[in-house]
């Protein structure tokens, strides 16, 4: 596609890949038929190859985006199935993240929303803030059930959270250390869902891996990130940049395949600083997801289970991880169920399932009915987002939880939770 960015824009290190991208775009539509927005729409704004275009027009000329370009743009997912899709490798990624900064700086937005995505940064990113909202949920659930737009997501979100224990800071350790990974504790997660990093601490024991938390680390900068907000978003990547490296690891991991793939982009975020990029750089290499670490492990289950297995767009489209979830389950003795489109979002992505209640409700509906039809006894995922968008959705009757639960309590870890009275069939002989 041509475009008349200007020498200076080129040169700089954030906007000159953004422009790199829309010079790579051919316009073929591959894309259209893999973007979850377009599929559910059919408006070509709603497309990466018509996001394209509003991303390049407002880009080039700088200064305030139109009200059009900032809908549409603020409607796409950032799932990148376009950018596994598209067969002149447009990085789409580098586009639509230019785009969201730049709206950031340049677009005045309505009080309420601009209260909204504060609160979602400054709030959302701490756990001990998060518990708090939690509990107010709770108290005031009847009244939560009933709220309307983007309140209601977040209410109806917590409402599904059923932490069980608090955050593990200790993990155990292997009779023979293969390596030493720090564990990022995360933000959302944390509150949410503990008893996750407390499944992958054991199952990664026995694989000989030793979890040590990484004090003074917090949020991975995802969520800030999302809506543009790379300062914030920068400062939580200095955190735990910092934090690693005051000790001697191995790598360092964090359980939710979305924050898996911000750690891995944190040197991009610095590009073109001479002090921070480096460092980022250097943490990147050494980030890893659990998908990467959890060699399968040949095991007999406590019974037979059919298993729904949602792969993430992160984990699909960012880390290239396509299979391992299956591999993994497989190996445990899960018979592993496919489902229609499992490769389409599920309509959680970051904070779109907040900022875009209506879309993204109708993403998770489309699914959930997909997976419904595969009648599987039991849904898991290896992201905290998916997790609870999936489980706040109408019409779910089978138990959903973190592929790390399930596959702890297949290796003679403790039977999850969030499993129930499920009924299992006898063991296969």
């Amino acid at each position: 596609m041509r475009y008349s960015f200007t020498p200076e824009q080129l040169a700089d290190p954030q906007l000159g890949p953004a422009a790199a991208a829309v010079r790579s775009c051919v316009h073929c539509g591959i894309c259209t038929a893999t973007c979850p927005t377009y599929v559910l729409l059919g408006d070509e704004r709603d497309s990466p190859r018509g996001r394209i275009v509003l991303m390049k027009d407002m880009l080039e000329k700088g200064g305030t985006p139109t009200k059009e370009q900032v809908y549409h743009i603020d409607r796409c997912l950032s799932c990148l199935n376009c950018k596994t899709a598209c067969p002149s490798s447009v990085n789409y990624q580098r586009l639509v993240d230019q785009a969201r900064a730049h709206i950031q700086e340049h677009y005045q937005r309505p009080l309420s929303e601009r209260l909204l995505r504060w609160t979602i940064a400054k709030v959302m990113t701490r756990p001990g803030l998060v518990r708090i909202g939690l509990l107010l949920a709770r108290i005031g659930a009847p009244v939560a059930r009933l709220l309307p737009g983007r309140l209601g997501a977040m209410a109806r979100m917590g409402l599904m959270a059923h932490p069980q224990g608090p955050e593990p800071t200790q993990f155990p350790k292997p009779a023979q250390v293969k390596q030493r990974i720090a564990i990022m504790p995360g933000c959302v997660q944390g509150a949410l869902s503990p008893q996750i990093d407390g499944a992958v601490g054991r199952v990664l024991a026995r694989r000989g891996i030793e979890l040590v938390a990484l004090e003074g680390a917090g949020c991975c900068g995802a969520l800030p990130h999302h809506m543009g907000r790379e300062e914030d978003s920068r400062a939580w990547a200095k955190k735990a940049i910092e934090a690693y490296e005051q000790g001697q690891y191995d790598g360092v991991l964090i359980t939710a395949t979305g924050c898996s793939s911000q750690l891995k982009d944190y040197a991009h975020q610095f590009a073109g600083d001479p002090v921070w990029e480096p460092r980022a750089r250097k943490f990147a290499a050494a980030a890893r997801d659990f998908a990467e670490l959890c060699t399968p492990l040949k095991v007999t289950p406590p019974g037979v289970l059919r298993v729904a297995y949602h792969p993430a767009c992160s984990l699909q489209n960012s880390l290239k991880l396509n299979g391992v979830g299956e591999a993994l389950l497989e190996a445990a003795g899960f018979i592993v169920t496919p489902f229609l489109e499992s490769h389409l979002c599920c309509g959680s992505a970051g904070t779109y399932s907040i900022l875009q209640p209506d879309l993204s409700s109708q993403l998770r509906a489309r699914k959930l009915g997909n997976i419904a039809a595969a009648e599987p006894d039991v849904l898991v995922s290896g992201n905290i987002g998916c997790l609870q968008h999936l489980a706040s959705g109408e019409g779910l009757s089978q138990p959903i939880l973190h592929i790390a639960e399930l596959l702890d309590w297949a290796e003679g870890g403790p039977r999850p939770v969030a499993l129930g009275n499920l009924a299992l069939a006898a063991k296969p002989h």
